[in-house]
């Protein structure tokens, strides 16, 4: 029996690729990620490198090399994630308070999230759009994100920081679509009962964004655009940040 395997694209991949997703026909029902990507790869030789480089998500998670896949799984290729250089409620459901969205970002709204009667520390994390980056003039920046799992390793993020610091709450908000100069791109705050924790989960929290949530960047330029990925090394979001 032949199965079709679909798996979604994202960021720079629709463009090398030339389409949103690929349509995989095979003999098989299961298969490794590895031989996933090789069977991608023989339809795309031309894009091996970068292929291999990207990760596979399984039904909103990312799955290693070994895994077995489906052909009924929700799947998708992720290149490397985007970098940077870079009145209150009760907290209700965690998915309220990790959001992808086109609409502009007010920070006090995502602050207000995490300020609580047993936390005496907040603090919000603002990222914007730079207009120069070595000597190189930004004119704006496109956003894209596979948001149901940008929303899953967000609140991932949030479980992380809750084991890590006890009492320490988080709330994300990312824009997707076309963010110009000086606009907000992501907001982060946290709160915990003292400000040092605040402080080392707020970093903690930029940092692991930049390394597990699946939205990138094209920078748009005055004579060209790229699409950005990962800026600290080796992208690898199934291995933890050790330096906290």
């Amino acid at each position: 029996m032949t199965c079709n395997w679909s798996i979604k694209l994202f960021a720079g991949l629709p463009e090398r690729l030339g389409a949103s997703s690929i349509n995989l026909q095979a003999d098989i029902e299961q298969m490794s990620v590895a031989e996933l990507k090789a069977a991608i790869s023989a339809e795309y030789p031309e894009h091996q490198s970068l292929i291999q480089i990207s990760f596979i998500a399984r039904n909103h998670a990312y799955a290693a090399d070994d895994a077995i896949l489906h052909a009924s799984d929700e799947l998708a290729l992720l290149p490397p994630v985007s970098g940077g250089e870079e009145q209150a409620q009760p907290v209700k459901e965690p998915v309220e308070r990790y959001i992808v969205t086109s609409d502009v970002i007010c920070s006090d709204d995502v602050l207000a999230k995490v300020i609580v009667p047993e936390n005496g520390a907040a603090i919000a994390f603002v990222g914007t759009t730079r207009e120069w980056t070595h000597g190189q003039r930004t004119v704006r920046l496109e956003y894209e994100a596979y948001a149901p799992m940008a929303v899953a390793t967000m609140r991932q993020i949030g479980d992380e920081i809750a084991e890590r610091w006890q009492g320490a709450l988080c709330a994300i908000s990312h824009r997707i679509g076309v963010v110009g100069l000086a606009e907000t791109s992501v907001v982060i705050a946290v709160s915990s009962p003292h400000r040092d924790r605040c402080y080392e989960a707020s970093r903690y929290a930029i940092e692991r964004l930049k390394q597990i949530v699946p939205i990138w960047k094209k920078e748009i330029w005055e004579d060209g655009s790229e699409w950005k990925g990962h800026q600290l090394g080796p992208w690898n979001p199934t291995v933890q940040l050790t330096d906290f």
